[in-house]
């Protein structure tokens, strides 16, 4: 990951000029404009999070594939050695063939009938070498596993457990990074207009410096409106803060490091989303809840645990593989690494296993998974209730959000209206004072202010609510 810091800038500044973005008006070379769908694009690129479920699911493929070689043979090449400490006596019953005689044990019969075991003074003979070697493969092969079998169906349902759970999480990351893109753009917009107000009351201070110096203006004048001035700046200040925290928040989702001293800047304001909000509004289908990523993990869940009591009654079944050896032994006495006598030896067989009785422990395991797969069904039943609830809420607070942009932007036109009357009357007229003046420049920020706020108010309700039904898609590549 060391080549991110430097091939990933070259990447952004390419989309940025490919996008026919210009430059801030600072003028910085580090400073890139994006527009949100590249800044989403970036981060399911790079972002840590996307990255470990991608390797999750190629993990879980794995894990099928373990699975799947557990139906091909098993082959392994072994070898042993062993050398004899002290060989094995072995007698010899030869009653009949030696006459009467004895071993020399004092409880012995006398009379040499069948059951003496030995002639007189046999100790025994010692059979076996010093050295044995065994060499050879052993191959064996399930033909029958039922339990095998259905594992297989399991791992598939791991498989799409895994991707659900990616798409999950490139689910939450799209939205976090549409919140923090808002948030900048909430925090870029409002700095204008909080940098306009600043820029009337410096207008309005230096003008009545300039009357105060030739006799036309008080002082009183003079300290009041640079008081207008000093009350500005801390929310200018505030503003600056705000697209910094913004755009450091963007970097991090994005996978950017914020001492590459790279800056990510917005490509669009938020008066650009009111012209199409009607529209994504009426085609917002509320109802439709079988993406929702909640819904759909736990539906493969389900049926996981369908295939694992599938897996269990399997456990009834009998069984039956296949087995097979092909080995070479040598015996030699004294120098272990001298006379080698190899002789192969194979064999091939089958074994069938037929599980009878184990003390209820299948019974009480498949009683266990059924129990499990009917909770499921009350779940899914309880998680649809909510998911309907939120969804509900979610639509609600959208069409709130329309309604109040709508009023916002009325009340921002009238404030135009109402500052254009009033700074013709102060500044030609002369008939208001700069209180009045300035109360209709308070009311205007107030009223841009409200109005960017509500139009973030919505676009976080809208990115929610598309989180919670489930309907961003990925877009091909």
């Amino acid at each position: 990951m060391r080549h991110r810091f430097i091939s990933l800038p070259i990447i952004l500044l390419t989309c940025a000029f490919s996008s026919n973005a210009s430059p801030t008006a600072d003028s910085d070379t580090s400073t890139i404009v994006l527009p949100l769908e590249k800044c989403i694009e970036i981060a399911l690129d790079d972002n840590p999070t996307i990255k470990v479920a991608d390797m999750e699911i190629s993990r879980v493929d794995y894990s099928k594939k373990e699975i799947l070689g557990q139906l091909l043979p098993n082959i392994s090449f072994g070898a042993t050695y062993n050398r004899t400490l002290a060989k094995q006596t072995m007698y010899m019953n030869m009653g009949k063939m030696g006459g009467s005689g004895s071993t020399g044990d004092k409880d012995e019969p006398e009379g040499g009938d069948e059951s003496s075991p030995l002639p007189s003074g046999n100790n025994g003979i010692k059979v076996g070498l010093d050295n044995s070697f065994s060499m050879g493969f052993s191959a064996s092969m399930p033909l029958i596993a039922p339990q095998l079998w259905k594992s297989l169906k399991l791992s598939d349902s791991q498989i799409l457990q895994a991707v659900e759970q990616a798409r999950s999480s490139k689910l939450a990351l799209v939205n976090q990074v549409k919140n923090a893109y808002y948030t900048l753009l909430l925090a870029q917009d409002s700095y204008k207009v909080i940098q306009e107000s600043y820029d009337m009351a410096k207008f309005t201070a230096d003008m009545y410096a300039k009357q105060f110096k030739l006799g036309t203006a008080s002082q009183y004048d003079v300290l009041r409106t640079e008081v207008a001035v000093k009350n500005v700046e801390p929310e200018l200040t505030q503003a600056t803060i705000a697209i910094k925290q913004a755009r450091l928040q963007m970097m991090i989702l994005m996978g950017l490091d914020g001492t590459t001293g790279m800056k990510v800047e917005a490509a669009t304001q938020l008066s650009d989303y009111e012209k199409t909000m009607y529209d994504r509004v009426f085609s917002i289908d509320r109802k439709d809840i079988s993406n929702n990523t909640e819904l759909r993990q736990l539906d493969i869940q389900t049926r996981q645990l369908r295939d694992a009591l599938t897996v269990q009654k399997m456990s009834w079944y009998p069984t039956l593989s296949l087995s097979a050896n092909y080995n070479w032994t040598s015996m030699s006495n004294g120098n272990p690494m001298r006379n080698f006598r190899w002789n192969p030896y194979s064999m091939i067989g089958f074994t069938l296993s037929v599980p009878l009785f184990q003390g209820g422990q299948r019974y009480s395991r498949i009683k266990q998974a059924g129990i499990q797969v009917n909770e499921m069904k009350w779940q899914r039943e309880n998680l649809v209730r909510s998911i309907n609830m939120q969804t509900d809420m979610a639509f609600d607070n959208i069409q709130m959000n329309v309604k109040q942009i709508a009023s916002c932007a009325e009340s921002v036109k009238q404030a135009e209206m109402a500052h254009d009357i009033m700074k013709k009357s102060f500044t030609v007229v002369g008939s208001e004072s700069y209180l009045s003046l300035r109360d209709s420049e308070l009311a205007l920020t107030q009223s841009r202010l409200a109005y960017l706020q509500s139009i973030y108010n919505y676009l976080i309700a809208d990115s929610d609510l598309e989180l919670l039904l489930g309907t961003w898609t990925e877009p091909e590549k």
